[in-house]
């Protein structure tokens, strides 16, 4: 429908009246007003008239829409036979799955309808009874939502309802489907019209799940593969950012252009970042595509990570007579041995036909590096013949031109000549004995229950597959998880990693301190350790702290769990005369170095213990980065500008960390099942984790600190009401007197409650009820470091009302904002901490206000402990402030730059030199590092203190122009960006002399006149 359609249904004189009712001091009226409660009832109930007239002022729009786009629409939609026995009622995308289960159970003879529900408030009544045909004799109501402890769920209950005082009213139950966006297929939903075939069907079910414990669920439909003749499926599984995704969004607007077939994409991934899985489900048909779910009967199936063959069920649902490619560097009887035995044998019964390409090879041979999405898509082309072949490169072309035309001629041709060699793939012969191949065996590992029958079914995207009972039987009912399972991922899917070089190794752990995913770290190895590891594996003797005289040093990486950003390589300083100690080599699973460094990384990890104990952690980077990171191993993206910072927390305090995080990047990173990279060290000890909204994170926090205040309160009555008793030992009063005199110190608290609780556990065997209660509170004893995280978009934005709120409350409790500046995890929308002249969404011609100073804000309470932190910038700094900010008695707000994909660093490296675009940001005055610690004010000094260097301001729009959401302006607005990036650096310079004027301020107590 275009404007002239729609305006032919609008009253001119109805739109007049409504727009005569805005608030105009021309005609004012007073709303929003307070109302007593012996009107307000009578006053709400004055409305009624004008709901009532809804659903025919509806349905008379719906029929008048009706005959401009002859599409029948009504409040209430029936679809299938005429004389139906069995109906579903349900509303929104379900609708569609559904009319294909009907269609397929119809032409089986079933009767079989639908009502699809398009007005749900108000409802009403007369209009449903009159859709529904007269021979139905069971409705099953289906609802995409939960209402725990309700006798059913709001639609199930509505027509119960409208149907209370109907004859012959027929059996209607209710059920649940799609919660979480569970996909809903035909199959699923012929489930429900096989429970309406029984005599008494089950009522209060749910559909596409396992209920063994409850019993709620109804008994699994086969898949079947529908959507009508000439429907074309096919799924293709990548690498998240490898641009997979991209070539098939490509690919169905290129089907959709030049032919005359229905074209479907849907896009699949799990919660990693960069470096994700994905899936791309296509549909390409000849009539219309109903299908609103994923794809599950494909005819073609493209495996663009070799990986995957191991990792995923990439097969599950192929088609008889499919076809099957592969992304792969093997071939001959090596490619034939690397295929696991299941999926040979799905090949030889199902007659696929199968290809394969070593993408990867053509891509570093054309000077692409890893990108083979290219390569992949003209395969996709040449093997399925969709399209005509000719056409099909033709337009391919041209998408190149339109997708990367920006980045320069050379890119350019580098995909053109991906296109060509998207030819080379080769067939593989299926032999038919495989038809009979048994499973290959399980390899075994120590991984306990909890990884084997839960995270790892669902990290091989199999969690549907998974029954209510395994949630059941390892306690997560309640929603907990178990920390740590991020190490048992071993993704590998980086192309390059990092390899030692003892010989240029100074040991200064820099590598390990920036690194996003603490997959390199410094070893240090007794005389016993050492001798069980690797022979040929370098070490070299430990130069420093002196408490570690006599031990080895290793860097090493987990070439499993590292994502390849080459931030440590890029950091390293290495010898001055040598080199680096650190080179990014291609990362190859198979060979046997990268094999050796695994089960070296092994090694260390289970049997060479931290030596963190014999250092102070807190004092220096390099003695920070020998604490085990309880922060390992997270989703985020290579390169990651913020994870750095967390893990550095969890380094310093994870011990006793707790967390209230902002939903955002940092909580799909740190907390999206089933991985959790917040893990224990080997006391059992690690942060414990809880995620809130973007809106009340900060509140959410200080809910925490509260209750652990409230709670230490009872644990001292108690430790009071124990030594006033004449059995309380003076070896317990001593205890308590020192818990009580530390409580509020970490280490005090730490040394006070190691004494005390063998003391309270004693006295709960002998029967003390006092130490009973004790013991159950004893995980209050050590002082808890409280942690607030979130980024710009919560703390400067919408959850800014909060964060002002617990800052002010004056409560023990620390704020870590991750700035990158946007709202980074739902694509890079503007937000106050934005600076003048970034492109973002919602800021497309460059952002025209300067961004908030969120820090400066803070200090003007005067006794918040404010900081502004850049890790790559000043290492000393950032662990300075982190350091004062958490040992300082009151609010602290840590502000932390975080260069982030979504700035699109165009510095060769990209992210894998985030690192060194935060130097860059505060050598040319982008961003400036202080601290502001109230402590000083009562010693008389300035508070506040600019610790970084004067700018260069000649580098400044050097920064702005190696970055995409600075650069694009530049390309897009030739006329206006000089002008704005003017703009931008005076913000900066404003920014910068207001700091310096801070630094000149006299804080000394002026002495009373005599």
């Amino acid at each position: 429908m275009d404007q002239e359609d729609i305006a032919r249904l609008v009253d001119p004189a109805d739109v007049k009246r409504f727009r005569d009712r805005a608030l105009t001091p021309e005609r004012p009226q007073t709303r929003g007003t307070a109302e007593n409660p012996e009107t307000f009832f009578t006053h709400r109930e004055a409305c009624n008239a004008a709901y009532d007239k809804v659903p025919e002022v509806v349905e008379h729009y719906l029929q008048e829409i009706s005959k401009i786009t002859g599409r029948e629409y009504h409040l209430f939609d029936y679809y299938g036979a005429a004389d139906a026995e069995r109906i579903i009622i349900l509303m929104g995308s379900a609708t569609e799955a559904a009319r294909e289960a009907i269609d397929h159970l119809t032409a089986q003879g079933e009767k079989v309808g639908m009502i699809a529900v398009h007005l749900y408030r108000p409802f009403s009544v007369k209009h449903l009874l009159a859709a529904v045909p007269e021979t139905v004799k069971k409705i099953a109501v289906l609802d995409r939502t939960k209402e725990p402890g309700a006798e059913g769920e709001p639609l199930y209950l509505d027509v119960k309802s409208a149907f209370y005082d109907e004859e012959n009213r027929p059996v209607i139950v209710g059920g649940r489907y799609g919660l979480g966006s569970s996909d809903t297929t035909p199959a699923k939903l012929i489930a429900v019209f096989d429970n309406l075939k029984l005599n008494e069907p089950k009522n209060h079910f749910t559909v596409g799940i396992v209920d063994d414990v409850t019993f709620t669920s109804l008994p699994e439909v086969e898949e079947i593969a529908l959507g009508g003749d000439g429907m074309f499926q096919a799924k293709f599984f990548g690498l998240g950012a490898d641009g997979t995704v991209g070539a098939n969004k490509n690919s169905v607007k290129i089907i959709g252009d030049n032919t005359d077939k229905y074209c479907q994409a849907y896009f699949s991934y799990d919660s990693k970042k960069s470096g994700g899985f994905t899936c791309s489900h296509l549909r390409f048909g000849d009539t219309p595509i109903r299908s609103t779910y994923l794809v599950t009967t494909p005819n073609f199936v493209a495996c663009h990570v070799q990986a995957y063959l191991h990792m995923y069920d990439v097969t599950r649902g192929l088609q008889k007579n499919g076809t099957f490619l592969l992304n792969t560097i093997f071939e001959g009887e090596e490619l034939v041995n690397f295929i696991p035995n299941k999926v040979k044998r799905l090949f030889a019964q199902n007659n696929i036909t199968v290809y394969y390409i070593n993408a990867t090879k053509i891509a570093q041979e054309i000077g692409l590096g890893n990108r083979t999405n290219t390569i992949l898509q003209s395969a996709f082309f040449r093997i399925t013949g969709v399209i005509p072949i000719d056409l099909a490169v033709e337009q391919m072309k041209k998408f190149i031109v339109k997708s990367y035309g920006k980045k320069g001629e050379d890119v350019v041709n580098l995909n053109y000549a991906a296109v060509d060699r998207g030819g080379e793939y080769k067939q593989l012969t299926v032999d038919p004995a495989w038809a009979n191949l048994p499973d290959d065996e399980v390899k075994e590992d120590d991984a306990p229950a909890f990884i084997k029958e839960l995270v790892r079914p669902i990290n091989a995207q199999a969690g549907d597959l998974l029954k209510v009972s395994d949630f059941v039987k390892h306690n997560t009912v309640d929603g907990s998880w178990e920390n740590g399972t991020a190490a048992y991922e071993k993704r590998g899917v980086e192309a390059f990693v990092p390899v030692w070089n003892a010989d240029n190794c100074i040991q200064c752990n820099k590598c390990a301190f920036v690194c996003p995913h603490a997959a390199i770290r410094p070893f240090v190895l007794t005389e016993e350790e050492k001798a069980g590891f690797d022979a040929g594996a370098a070490t070299i003797q430990m130069k420093a702290p002196k408490a570690m005289a006599g031990m080895y040093f290793r860097i090493e990486t987990s070439v499993l769990d590292c994502l390849g950003c080459g931030n440590c390589a890029d950091v390293c300083p290495g010898n001055p005369k040598l080199g680096k100690a650190l080179t990014m080599v291609p990362y190859n699973p198979d060979a046997a170095d990268m094999i050796q460094e695994a089960n070296n990384w092994e090694y260390l990890v289970k049997k060479v213990t931290s030596k963190q104990d014999l250092v102070d952690i807190k004092s220096n980077p390099k003695n920070s980065q020998f604490a085990q990171p309880l922060f390992e191993f997270s989703g985020a993206c290579s390169g990651c500008g913020e994870t750095p910072y967390v893990k550095l927390v969890s380094q310093l305090f994870g011990d006793r960390e707790m967390i209230a995080n902002a939903t955002g990047c940092s909580s799909i990173y740190s907390a999206s099942i089933p991985s959790t990279p917040y893990t224990k060290n080997a006391k059992g000890q690690g942060p414990a984790f809880d995620n809130s909204l973007f809106e009340d994170f900060c509140e959410f926090g200080m809910g925490m600190v509260l209750g652990n205040k409230k709670m230490k309160e009872r644990v001292e009555k108690l430790l009071d009401e124990a030594c006033a008793s004449d059995k309380c030992s003076a070896e317990f009063k001593a205890a308590a007197e020192e818990w009580k005199a530390g409580k509020d110190d970490a280490d005090a608290s730490k040394a006070a409650a190691a004494k005390l609780k063998p003391l309270i556990a004693a006295g709960a065997e002998a029967g003390c009820d006092i130490c009973k209660e004790l013991q159950t509170l004893d995980h209050y004893l050590i002082k808890r470091s409280q942690w607030i995280i979130g980024g710009d978009g919560a703390s400067y934005d919408i959850g800014y009302g909060g964060l002002d709120h617990v800052i002010a409350s004056g409560e023990d409790v620390n704020l870590l904002v991750l700035d990158t500046e946007v709202y980074s995890n739902t694509g890079g929308q503007s937000s106050k901490a934005t600076p003048l002249g970034a492109i973002a969404q919602f800021a497309a011609r460059g952002k025209r206000v300067r961004k908030k100073d969120l820090g400066m804000i803070a200090t003007t309470y005067g006794y918040v402990y404010v900081a502004q932190v850049a890790m790559g910038a000043d290492n000393a700094q950032c662990l300075k402030a982190i350091r004062e900010a958490e040992a300082y008695p009151g609010p602290s707000l840590v502000i932390a730059y975080a260069p982030c994909i979504n700035h699109g660093l165009k510095i060769k490296g990209g992210m894998g030199r985030s690192q060194a675009e935060e130097a860059r940001a505060v050598a040319c005055g982008y961003w400036h590092l202080w601290r502001f610690n109230p402590q000083l004010i009562e010693e008389g000094k300035n508070p506040f203190s600019l610790d970084s260097k004067e700018p260069d301001w000649s580098l400044f729009e050097d920064y702005l122009m190696h970055e995409v959401r600075f650069m694009s302006v530049k390309k897009a607005y030739p006329d206006e960006a000089d002008e704005l990036f003017a703009q931008t650096k005076k913000m900066a310079q404003i920014r910068y002399q207001s700091y310096v004027r801070q630094t000149k301020l006299d804080w000394s107590e002026e002495k009373e006149a005599e």
